[in-house]
């Protein structure tokens, strides 16, 4: 805290993944009671953007199947188009199918549902399975525009007592979940990157009085006077599909936000969640 106001120390690329960290205060976190205390100056709002579903998208455009692609051609609800193409409809089903294929839940229900994700985007599951297989077979593995993952350390056999093998096998496994998640998590880092940089040149490039005052993942918060709302809202979602064709190419894959114009943090409409912030390991 200085001159009553919270300022984290950010630490761009801080984790493996390229990922923004804090340096003290949990400013990637902010606990919903908390952001109540979040208001706008009078005569200001607060605009605040949240991608949707950003990961399985991110999915789709560095895997380029194009079944995938199609379903996120759009900027509705993609569990639900999901469902809709290969679990009769079944949102729950379809979102925990497509959590497991990026996050390693292959085992019981997930391997079932992994399977019908398989038949029907054959191209993205497979894209994610090689990586894990790189990674169980201590090989590196690369985001879409080149990070590279840390070297798996070498199991020091901690612990005493159980089976050196089976240790070994649960350690290769558990490298495997980690290098699947980082080709997109990672490639998802790049795409958040470039959009808020986008972002900050375009409110700098138009001569706004908005000020770029928090980003966490796929969320930005820019306070502006309560007259440039609307324009900053068009700045955000115009830089996500800016940092989708230099991250990613021509494709078809959208990446739209929920954004909502506020006095209050708290009264912020939630995005059409991914899960990640939930069921990320």
């Amino acid at each position: 805290m200085r001159d009553g106001r919270f300022r984290p120390v950010y630490l761009p690329g801080g984790a493996a993944s390229g990922r923004w960290t804090t340096h003290g205060g949990g400013a990637l976190q902010i606990p919903r009671i908390i952001r109540r205390a979040v208001v706008a100056d009078p005569g200001w709002r607060l605009v605040v953007a949240d991608a949707d579903q950003l990961e399985p998208r991110v999915l789709a455009a560095v895997s380029r199947d194009p079944a995938l692609m199609a379903v996120a051609a759009g900027d509705g609800d993609l569990y639900a188009a999901v469902a809709d193409r290969g679990f009769a409809g079944d949102r729950a089903r379809a979102k925990l199918a497509v959590l497991g294929a990026v996050y390693g839940q292959t085992s019981g229900d997930g391997l079932r549902h992994l399977a019908a994700l398989r038949r029907r985007f054959p191209v993205a599951v497979g894209y994610v399975d090689e990586a894990a297989r790189a990674g169980e077979r201590g090989r590196l593995v690369r985001t879409h525009l080149g990070r590279t993952c840390p070297a798996g350390e070498a199991d020091a056999g901690a612990g005493e007592g159980g089976d050196a093998e089976s240790r070994e096998g649960a350690a290769a496994r558990a490298r495997g979940r980690f290098t699947r998640n980082f080709v997109v998590q990672g490639s998802a880092a790049e795409w958040a990157l470039l959009m808020l940089a986008g972002l900050r040149s375009a409110l700098h490039g138009r001569g706004l009085a908005a000020e770029l005052v928090f980003f966490q993942h796929d969320e930005v918060i820019v306070h502006c006077p309560a007259g440039e709302a609307e324009a900053v809202v068009a700045a955000v979602r115009a830089a996500g599909a800016e940092a989708g064709r230099i991250a990613f190419g021509d494709t078809p894959v959208r990446f739209p936000f929920t954004a909502s114009v506020v006095r209050c943090y708290a009264d912020a409409k939630p995005a059409v969640s991914d899960g990640s912030a939930d069921d990320a390991p």
